[in-house]
């Protein structure tokens, strides 16, 4: 028998937030069971966890049950599933999981989210705030790059702050694409890297890319991440600035999206309202 108390479970998506997670997990002397999602997951999650089960995203019955036959009672949900998923004919939902969705209002992301923490806990299986593990990867307030903003930037900070704050109220995103104090895009089902491209291609150069948390942002789920393939977006479609919300946004990569920044002359900052940015 395992002891509880001595493991952390993992759902584990896409991206690079769950080998992070995975790598504090240990950093603390916790044994790591990782439910891998087979859409999503990266292949190097087998490197960094004790054990894994690969598992389709839309197994919901079979993921919680493989968490209780492992005497798994602690997880975090860590790393993006893309909402468009729910569309993919190639997605075969469980019971379990066609019950929930069919008794959801809406299909908001925190909707769903929330609908998928509380059939967790119905099995006694409580859902961890993802900065339990990732609390030093929080963005701080600040210019992270050489290149500052210039005071017209920061004004399209400001300005995007505002709207994105209020797209997240929403739960439509959680990313503008802002330039002269006018929204090229807003993020929605098809994820912030898409919503940058589509913003810069449109702004021709020069645009403001502002992520938040949403105001009602539960931290066991979807908190804001941002990294190397953000920056590498941005470089791909002319946007010049990546503001972050201080001290609610997750950084990964950061030394290597800030190297890859400042090659690119792109300017990264931590953003909070009335705070005093260096131009």
């Amino acid at each position: 028998m395992r002891e509880p108390s001595n493991f952390i479970g993992i759902i584990a998506g896409t991206g690079e937030l769950p080998l992070l997670i995975a790598k504090e997990a240990k950093r603390q002397a916790l044994r790591v069971f990782t439910v891998a999602l087979k859409e999503l997951a990266s292949p190097e999650i087998e490197n960094l966890s004790d054990e894994v089960r690969w598992i389709s995203i839309g197994k919901l019955g079979s993921i919680i049950e493989t968490l209780k036959k492992a005497s798994i009672n602690k997880v975090v949900m860590a790393g993006k599933a893309p909402k468009e998923l729910l569309y993919r004919s190639s997605i075969m939902p469980d019971l379990r999981a066609i019950k929930l969705l069919m008794s959801l209002p809406d299909r908001k992301d925190d909707t769903i989210m929330l609908s998928i923490v509380k059939e967790l806990e119905k099995d006694g299986i409580n859902v961890l705030k993802i900065t339990d593990l990732a609390g030093s990867l929080l963005v701080k307030e600040g210019v992270f790059t050489k290149k500052r903003p210039t005071k017209a930037q920061i004004e399209d900070i400001e300005f995007g702050f505002n709207i994105a704050k209020e797209v997240g109220r929403l739960d439509i995103g959680q990313t503008v694409v802002v330039k002269d104090r006018a929204v090229m895009a807003v993020e929605a089902i098809e994820g912030t890297d898409r919503a940058i491209k589509r913003g810069g291609k449109l702004a021709h150069e020069g645009a403001v890319v502002v992520k938040v948390s949403k105001p009602q942002q539960d931290l066991r789920f979807d908190v804001p991440v941002a990294g190397i393939e953000t920056i590498k977006s941005m470089k791909e479609s002319g946007c010049s600035v990546l503001a972050l919300e201080a001290g609610a946004c997750l950084f990964v990569q950061k030394d290597k999206a800030i190297e890859e920044a400042d090659n690119s002359g792109i300017v990264i900052v931590g953003y909070k309202p009335n705070c005093s940015l260096p131009t």
